[in-house]
């Protein structure tokens, strides 16, 4: 796979932040930083603004395996964005109910219908409409798989034009891909699997998707790096 850029921040290396995300406008980050950290004075106030229901709706993009890994004895949705979800809502003192979606766009554009009160997704100015991000609490790297014969061995050099990146509509990393492309097309695909499929089906230089997936797949993309 390509090497992303060694730049620090998340665009110029296409690293894709997790963040906790805030559908309550005025609830801040620094709420979240001083439950995590001990109860505060304030507890009961952000508990209902952030659970005006007596529970925390938490959002959870159960595609992403990185952060959804799987499910407890009870069929509950585990792993880290779980487990961060339930230890918020003890802080607040409010029960949690998951509420499950198959990707990340559908969850991010239903944040305006009062559906859920809490997700973590990736951080996106797209997804802002919306949504108060906090600060990341993780990175998770995206980059390209290209054919064995590219010349290509960094991202920037993917960037070129005539090349045609085919990647997943609307992953967190597509969207930093439409807004920092400048010479190659970007061409949209529904569905992982559909985006694979399309690439193998000739005509694209690379594959964008988030590295440990793209490595996980490689079965999927014979012929590829």
């Amino acid at each position: 796979w390509p090497e992303p850029h060694s730049h620090a921040s998340c665009a110029q290396a296409i690293v894709c932040r997790g963040a906790f995300v805030m559908q309550r406008i005025g609830v801040i980050a620094g709420h979240i930083n001083a439950l995590v950290a001990a109860p505060c004075a304030g507890a009961e106030d952000v508990a209902k603004e952030m659970a005006p229901t007596g529970k925390l709706r938490v959002a959870l993009n159960m595609r992403n395996q990185l952060l959804v890994s799987g499910k407890t004895a009870d069929g509950l949705p585990d792993g880290l964005a779980p487990s961060m979800a339930l230890a918020f809502a003890e802080k607040l003192g409010v029960p949690v109910e998951f509420v499950p979606y198959d990707d990340a766009a559908k969850l991010a554009d239903e944040a305006a219908q009062d559906k859920w009160d809490l997700a973590m997704i990736g951080a996106d100015p797209a997804r802002a409409t919306h949504i108060d991000f906090t600060p990341p609490y993780c990175q998770i790297e995206a980059t390209y798989a290209v054919p064995t014969t590219s010349g290509a061995h960094k991202c920037a050099e993917v960037d070129k034009a005539g090349v045609t990146i085919a990647t997943c509509a609307g992953a967190a990393y597509t969207l930093w891909l439409e807004r920092n492309i400048k010479n190659a097309t970007v061409e949209k695909v529904e569905g992982h699997d559909e985006t694979y499929e399309r690439f193998r089906s000739g005509g694209f230089a690379a594959v964008a998707g988030l590295r440990s997936k793209l490595k996980k797949d490689a079965a999927k993309l014979p012929g590829t790096r």
